[in-house]
């Protein structure tokens, strides 16, 4: 059994990494739903399940840091603020201090975090859990050639996990920029100051034969990253 919430509680037992799916509700281009990281973070977090048996997967964060993409509907945002500390007490939560009598079932947290606009919060908390003494670390999807939004990239990895999910003939080329040129407009005035449909990247050349290859890439770094939580880990 991988998915914690499934268990109960007297199988919640040995040394275990707790993966955590962080996602986001926010838009995605005309074509991908409002959740497609949140079902990225998922995804990603039961292949690593899969393949490490030590691995249960905790109930996603589904609300995300996302105000740059608020002027799209739909989109909805916790902010950096409210995700770090909701991680942060997650993870108090989940490694109880070594002197507590608390049970420690977990011996470490992975964050498994499928939204960009999530990593500051998610890289303030992890700093703020490592000073009390806790095992824990953070992973982002990280392909040297992919575009930012809703693009190539993304399509292609939801028409490999969720086909169903994506409307192809509402997919149209958004910004195609690298998105180092826009950061400056992006932060101060959002996503749609620099893009009229949300994308920021070409989703019309997106194949599902593709999304299986980024998958498969993702899997093998999440694996990594896992790995190296593991306590005989050299």
């Amino acid at each position: 059994m991988t998915e914690l919430a499934a268990m109960r509680w007297p199988e919640v037992t040995g040394s275990r990494i707790l993966a955590v799916p962080l996602g986001s509700c926010e838009q995605h281009g005309p074509h991908l739903p409002l959740n497609t990281d949140t079902i990225i973070a998922e995804q990603m977090s039961l292949s690593l399940a899969r393949l490490r048996p030590s691995v249960v997967v905790a109930p996603t964060v589904s609300l995300g840091a996302s105000g740059e993409h608020q002027g799209f509907p739909g989109t909805i945002s916790i902010g950096t603020d409210i995700l770090r500390d909701l991680i942060v007490e997650l993870v108090r939560s989940a490694i109880p201090p070594q002197d507590s009598e608390l049970p420690k079932p977990f011996a470490a947290v992975l964050l498994v975090n499928g939204h960009g606009g999530n990593v500051a919060a998610v890289s303030n908390a992890v700093s703020l859990l490592r000073t009390e003494g806790r095992t824990v670390d953070a992973w982002n999807p990280h392909l040297p050639d992919a575009d930012a939004h809703a693009g190539h990239t993304e399509t292609s990895l939801m028409l490999h996990l969720r086909p169903e999910a994506v409307a192809m003939d509402l997919a149209d080329a958004g910004n195609t920029m690298p998105v180092e040129h826009l950061k400056r407009e992006l932060t101060e005035s959002g996503v749609l100051a620099v893009s009229t449909n949300g994308v920021l990247g070409n989703p019309e050349t997106a194949t599902a034969r593709q999304g299986e290859e980024i998958h498969a890439q993702l899997t093998d770094s999440l694996v990594d990253a896992a790995d190296r939580l593991e306590p005989n880990h050299d």
